[in-house]
């Protein structure tokens, strides 16, 4: 016998469940008669299933994505049909190229593999866009109260506010008998080395304060870069340049590569790139140890330099107030731009490669978009930057002596107040964003101070590229992937779209210059024919080497006739040389008789 309360909860249940006007896809467009009648074949079709008899599937349904109206497995009727939609936003966001034009119909097979290539770079920028709200971690800036300026508040009130790991953060190293210091965080954001001006050089790890080594080179140093990994790094001092490992031990010294002043290196690409005080701009492949090019800028002393990490071209800023572009592959610069009125001082580029930030002697602060190379703002600092550094979510640190300056949104909007400041203890030598953490630090001449920025560093990182918390193995076999895909320097171009666009050169026109540089037609019909010979002497591969026996007397005939006609044209042209020159009259003519 059945409890009192069962049957009304059993009556209840079965009125909700035949009611169609409280349905949640209500007004999707289907009557609530077919919502009803489907509902009902639903239940018939599960006691046809209970008694063992089979019935056939309904026509229409798909596993894909559905219209409105279709029906599903169980027949009812889909109210969210297809795939949940993308905002256009993300998809920009994690779009890496424009796409590219399809070739004519007379390439089916190019015109095949440029669509599936397009299909595919689709395919990866919409799962990546997806899968964006796996990144649990988000960027946090600093607010203040009202009417409080963020830049008011100290490094002290920060590091109290914050928990006490991100509060170890914020550290001074007072180092006054080697300064002023240089400093450079390692791709991975954990490694942090130092060089005095006065021969003071230390790696460490930071977050720990673990000591990885320590030493004294004896002589001036004038910067200091990681490599491609913590194993190594290079110190560019008085004379030479030096490659150092983590332990402290010299590995090599190179004296092709004197009077470095300033370092920057390209990680994709395993190029050190060096400017020096006699106005060379040097690329080193460290994975071979060797130069791959040495280029002359004729631009005098060169002490500011950094690169754009989207598209590895090195930009270098001079004295007389401009800056300009540089690849391995040319002798001249690629592009001079006229930034400053006075020397520039200092310059940085975001990692996007869009926006770069220059300071000169003007006292100027300004920034320029480098896709058209013209300026978008410009302010004035009393006493100008000597130092610039941009962070992974667009924050500027500016060094003006001995005050730290960073500007929130510098890039894209005016702005008429900084984000944070601080006074460190001597004139700053250097300034570098810590990859991953909202950490800046700066180099000065009392040591080293580590700042607290809130909001500077990229919270999401990616581990196949750099990962902060990766084992020795694990570094291991990025080190091997990595040199695996080295990209090859004769690939460094102003636009990286370029790479992947396809020569339209008529085959007409590749001929023609291959006959120049040849002398002669590859492709013209010989002019020797053997005759037939019997007993199998006229097989092809004999016929085939009789060819080539006598091939080179064609050749050589026409090479002897393109030799004569250049013969004949530099004979023509110093014949022409010594009558203009014969032609002119000396002023002691006169005298003859």
């Amino acid at each position: 016998m059945a409890a009192p309360g069962s049957t009304a909860l059993c009556d209840a249940h079965v009125e909700q469940k035949q009611a169609p006007s409280e349905r949640y896809w209500k007004g999707s467009g289907v009557p609530a008669k077919a919502e009803t009648k489907h509902a009902i074949d639903g239940q018939e079709s599960g006691e046809s299933v209970r008694q063992g008899e089979k019935k056939t599937p309904a026509t229409g349904t798909q596993k894909g994505n559905r219209s409105d109206g279709e029906k599903l497995p169980s027949k009812r009727f889909d109210p969210f049909p297809g795939s949940a939609p993308v905002s256009k936003k993300k998809l920009k966001k994690f779009r890496w190229k424009m796409k590219n034009k399809l070739p004519s119909k007379r390439l089916p097979k190019l015109r095949r593999a440029v669509a599936h290539s397009e299909a595919a770079s689709e395919m990866a920028s919409n799962q990546a866009a997806r899968h964006e709200l796996l990144l649990p971690e988000e960027a946090g800036f600093l607010e203040g109260d009202e009417d409080e300026e963020t830049c008011t508040i100290s490094q002290e009130d920060i590091s109290a506010a914050v928990d006490i790991t991100s509060g170890a953060k914020y550290f001074d190293l007072k180092l006054p008998q080697f300064g002023p210091y240089r400093l450079d965080y390692s791709k991975t954001g954990r490694q942090l080395l130092l060089g005095g001006k006065r021969g003071h050089l230390a790696c460490l790890n930071w977050q720990t304060k673990q000591l990885m080594c320590e030493i004294n080179v004896m002589e001036t140093i004038n910067d200091v870069k990681w490599l491609h990994s913590e194993a190594m790094y290079a110190v560019a001092q008085k004379k030479w340049l030096y490659i150092y490992d983590s332990n402290g031990t010299e590995l090599h010294c190179i004296r092709k590569f004197n009077d470095v002043l300033r370092m920057q290196f390209l990680p994709y690409h395993f190029l050190l790139a060096t400017a020096s005080a006699t106005g060379f701009l040097q690329y080193l492949d460290i994975s071979v140890g060797k130069e791959v090019a040495a280029i002359g800028t004729k631009a005098g002393r060169l002490d500011v330099m950094c690169h754009n990490p989207q598209n590895a071209i090195v930009h270098l800023g001079h004295p007389n107030g401009t800056v300009s572009l540089w690849s391995p592959n040319q002798k001249e610069a690629l592009v001079k731009m006229l930034c400053h009125k006075g020397g520039v001082r200092s310059l940085t580029v975001d990692k996007t490669g869009t926006y770069m930030v220059t300071s000169g002697m003007d006292k100027k602060l300004k920034v320029y978009d480098i896709r058209a190379f013209k300026p978008l703002q410009s302010y004035f600092l009393p006493a100008g930057a000597s130092c610039l550094s941009l962070s992974q979510r667009g924050l500027l640190s500016a060094a003006t002596g001995d005050i730290v300056q960073i500007y929130r949104d510098v890039l894209s909007t005016p702005v008429t107040k900084p984000y944070l400041a601080n006074r460190a203890r001597g004139a700053v030598w250097g300034l570098h964003f810590c990859p991953f953490e909202d950490v800046l630090g700066v180099g000065h001449g009392d040591g080293f101070t580590s700042m607290l920025v809130p909001g500077a560093g990229e919270p999401n990182f990616d581990g196949l590229d750099a990962n902060p918390y990766r084992s020795v193995k694990q570094r291991q076999e990025w080190e091997v992937k990595a040199l695996l895909e080295k990209i090859q320097p004769d690939l460094i171009t102003l636009d990286p779209g370029q790479l992947g666009q396809v020569d339209r050169a008529t085959f007409e026109e590749r001929h023609k210059d291959k006959v120049q540089v040849l002398g002669y037609d590859p492709l013209a019909k010989d002019k020797f024919k053997p005759r037939m010979k019997t007993k199998g002497r006229s097989s092809a591969g004999r016929v085939e080497k009789r060819k080539k026996k006598v091939a080179h007397e064609d050749q050589r005939d026409v090479i002897r006739e393109t030799v004569e006609n250049r013969k004949k044209m530099e004979m023509e042209r110093k014949e022409k040389n010594k009558k203009t020159m014969s032609d002119q009259r000396s002023a002691l003519d006169r005298f003859k008789k």
